[in-house]
């Protein structure tokens, strides 16, 4: 059966849609789950076992490093951070590297990953496909080309801030331009936005690869960091710049969480349900946009992420998008943790770039991914 076919068999045509405005639609998001009590226990110890494996490893980044911490230490420290005089705490220059390098990398790896694994539920939601990702609409290039202008011209009108405010810009701005491009008499197709998505990734890859071209080698530098990805230039301002963003998309995602199952069942059948298929794509895809905007602006590309992180959660969880979002969220907050502890500690003092390290990973899966599908549906044409 299709994701969703089982909450579509329960859903009523009502007079008006609470998200989509004016026009006729559904009562699906006041409709129970059906789920099977063992899906929700099962579902249940994936959200506890996810939460459990991040804190785990954020005590572990927290630790690790040229200058080791002890674990009990870096929990002694946030305990009394947090006014719980509880276990032992590092001495002055402990506090000073956990509290001023390592929590803030941590914090911002934890945002983004958590905003690039919801980002990708949402995406493989509304486009129906399991090999869709944010940055098949371009907004992870968009995003590095946005920085690389910024960096290659000298532009700084908002001083620090000028390189990630571009990138920020270059995101959405990008989708936005794939959204209108592909946008026909009213209505936009799925294969005709994945087209100009890719035509637009391999524009911004062109003028990417001519900006590198005449750049010197101090620019050359900086545009390595926005298209390899990583999280060495982690700030306590970044975090705060990041957060609000993230936390927004991360809460508002769930609202589309029913509607998203229908458009399993096709864009027709799911107007058929009462769902305004327009109206909620354009929505899922500007959270989308600054979800995966506000992840790149502060941490490069990082592959696959978006990609990966929700088939991994659809084996345990099932494909229900209440359960799929928030724990794409969990699971893409962990797996990017865990990736940057490897990046920095593998080859030690170097430093792996984060992209390769999850494009390493995660290419082979989608190969793996891609031979499955075609087994079970016997064939692509």
């Amino acid at each position: 059966m299709p994701a969703g076919g089982a909450a579509a068999a329960d859903t009523q045509v009502a007079p008006a849609d609470p998200v989509g405005g004016g026009a006729p639609t559904s009562v699906v998001d006041d409709a129970p789950l059906a789920t099977e009590p063992t899906s929700w226990v099962r579902s249940g110890l994936l959200i506890v076992a996810l939460g459990a494996a991040l804190a785990a490893l954020t005590v572990v980044a927290g630790a690790s490093g040229a200058f080791r911490v002890p674990p009990a230490e870096v929990v002694g420290s946030v305990l009394h951070r947090l006014g719980l005089p509880l276990g032992p705490t590092p001495d002055a220059l402990g506090e000073e590297v956990l509290w001023q390098i390592r929590f803030p990398r941590v914090a911002l790896t934890v945002l983004v990953g958590g905003a690039l694994g919801c980002a990708g539920a949402l995406m493989q939601g509304t486009f129906s496909n399991p090999l869709a990702e944010p940055g098949i609409v371009g907004v992870s290039s968009g995003a590095a080309l946005g920085a690389v202008v910024v960096i290659v011209t000298g532009l700084a009108p908002f001083g620090t801030w000028s390189i990630t405010g571009a990138a920020f810009v270059g995101g959405v701005v990008t989708v936005f331009a794939v959204y209108v491009a592909s946008r026909h008499d009213g209505r936009t197709e799925v294969i005709t936005m994945v087209l100009t998505g890719i035509a637009l990734n391999a524009l911004t890859g062109a003028v990417l690869g001519l900006l590198t071209y005449y750049s010197d080698d101090a620019q050359l530098r900086s545009i390595t960091f926005w298209t390899l990805g990583s999280m060495a230039q982690a700030t306590w301002p970044k975090v705060a710049v990041v957060a609000p963003l993230a936390i927004a998309g991360v809460v508002a995602a769930p609202v589309f969480a029913r509607r998203l199952d229908l458009f399993a069942l096709g864009d027709g059948p799911a107007r058929h349900l009462g769902v305004d298929v327009e109206r909620t794509r354009r929505r899922v895809l500007l959270l989308v946009a600054v979800l995966t905007a506000s992840a790149v602006a502060v941490s490069g590309q990082i592959l696959f992420v978006g990609l990966v992180v929700p088939h991994l959660v659809r084996m345990v969880a099932g494909p229900g998008h209440r359960l799929l979002v928030p724990g794409s969220t969990l699971a893409g907050a962990t797996i990017l943790v865990g990736a940057d502890l490897a990046a920095r500690t593998m080859a030690a003092p170097a430093e792996i770039p984060l992209g390769v390290l999850t494009a390493l990973v995660g290419s082979p899966f989608f190969f793996w991914q891609l031979r499955r599908m075609r087994s079970r549906q016997g064939g692509w044409a």
